[in-house]
């Protein structure tokens, strides 16, 4: 027998219970007894009582929404931007909501990398010349059941340094994913297990993964990187693990919105060094474009994206890092550092 109660009946309970301490012998046997009966009360079931299934439609056109002719998700109906409050007091299912959308959006942007920009998709390992990284996709979830092999991403002819470190990033990601996940999906409905991608199991084993495989045994005599986000901490942490190769093939380095921390991520002083000479860090800002930003931490100049908006830093300052990119070839064949800032060649563009 299951005895569900509603959050205000639960109140009520707790309530009463308050009150009946205050009483005599017969009272605390009633409070003994209503200890008793909310001790047998599932929790879990309590609170998703009242939420929807997690059933969402698997097209934009199913969350009646599109992209109009300047790139912006719409609703087909309201012309209204995404809304992520679809309904009140329920987080849990708007969150799986926006991760059911996101998922659909991640599939149409690959599709408009392939048809507009005429990249390929590729699973690796498989190379190319220029390369967009995927740091995000780390594992694929499958019904428990249905997990007949368990991949791991230890080998038995790796040094114990190497997978001891790997083990202790895996296990950092995982915790913090599982404690999110916890919080969004209370209601999971199938038993899954992450299958981890072998040496690509979080975004710093993806970015070492790639220098090691593609980037560093390019042809290049030029590479740039521009990281985004936790991108940029990403590739701090390649540096720490290969920064004689990244000094010797990388050129330069833009940031965009960059969360790193050379404090917190033990970045020695020689890689503080380079990056202050050979990194710029484009940060969300009120100030035009290009304009120096201070910072606390001794790295890399920060100056103006020209937009307080986090996600628009990368496209907001492609013209100024192109020309930062321009600067350091020129730089470096003539041995002279380039400039990180230039407002006079500010462009102005259209709000997304």
């Amino acid at each position: 027998m299951y005895v569900y109660f509603s959050a205000l009946n639960l109140l009520t309970v707790w309530v009463r219970m308050a009150q009946l301490q205050q009483g005599g012998p017969d009272e605390k046997e009633k409070t003994t007894a209503l200890k008793d009966l909310l001790s047998r009360i599932d929790l879990d079931e309590l609170m998703k009582k009242d939420e929807p299934p997690l059933e969402f439609p698997d097209t934009l056109e199913g969350f009646e929404y599109g992209f109009n002719e300047k790139g912006q998700l719409r609703h087909i109906k309201t012309g209204e931007p995404f809304v992520f409050n679809y309904r009140e007091d329920l987080h849990r299912w708007n969150q799986k909501r926006y991760e059911a959308l996101g998922e659909i959006i991640t599939k149409y942007v690959y599709g408009l990398l392939e048809k507009e920009c005429h990249l390929k998709k590729v699973t690796l390992p498989e190379g190319y010349g220029v390369i967009v990284l995927n740091p995000n996709e780390n594992y694929i979830e499958v019904e428990k059941t249905k997990a007949q092999v368990q991949l791991s991403s230890d080998s038995s002819d790796e040094p114990a340094e190497k997978r001891e470190r790997k083990d202790k990033i895996q296990k950092e990601t995982k915790k913090r994913r599982d404690f999110y996940e916890k919080y969004r999906n209370p209601q999971k409905e199938k038993e899954t297990v992450q299958m981890y991608i072998r040496d690509n199991g979080s975004p710093e084993e993806h970015a070492i993964y790639v220098w090691d495989h593609f980037i560093s045994q390019s042809a290049a005599e030029n590479v740039f990187f521009v990281a985004h986000s936790y991108g940029g901490l990403a590739f701090v942490e390649l540096m720490i693990q290969r920064e004689a190769e990244v000094k010797n093939k990388v050129t330069a380095v833009a940031l965009t919105d960059s969360v790193h921390n050379v404090w917190h991520q033990e970045a020695g002083k020689t890689i503080r060094e380079w990056m202050r000479e050979n990194c710029c860090n484009w940060v969300s800002s009120s100030e035009p474009l290009d304009t120096s930003v201070e910072s606390m931490l001794p790295d890399c100049p920060r100056v103006s994206a020209g937009t307080e908006r986090h996600e628009l830093t990368s496209w907001k300052s492609f013209p100024s890092i192109f020309k930062f990119f321009s600067e350091a070839i020129e730089a470096k064949n003539s041995s002279v550092k380039p400039a990180p800032t230039r407002r006079s060649n500010r462009i102005k563009y259209e709000e997304f």
